[in-house]
């Protein structure tokens, strides 16, 4: 069995657009959830102790899910305005999920 693919990412937004980025970012998940059956969560955290900082969790069947989930029409028309949002360029790491 392929191993799930993880990523988490790191976003830090600019003053006044955290009402944009987390609608963008909500129909994110909304779409992956409701469209792509190989991704198991997609998640937007807001950071309690850092201002304009988020967290995307994301998990996907595996790798084919996670490249299937790169190339939808919905993520090709949300990302640049999440992008757009941003004060920094996002960190991402990748994970194999363990348990």
């Amino acid at each position: 069995m392929n191993a799930q693919t993880v990523f988490i990412a790191t976003l830090r937004v600019k003053e006044g657009r955290e009402a944009d980025l987390e609608r963008l970012q909500s129909e994110l998940s909304a779409l992956a959830h409701d469209r792509e059956p190989g991704t198991l969560v997609y998640d937007i955290l807001k950071s309690r102790e850092r201002p304009r900082t988020y967290v995307v969790y994301a998990r996907f069947r595996d790798q084919a899910a996670f490249e299937y989930h790169q190339h939808t029409d919905f993520h090709d028309r949300l990302v640049p305005g999440i992008v757009d949002c941003l004060a920094s360029q996002f960190e991402i790491e990748f994970f194999d999920y363990v348990a």
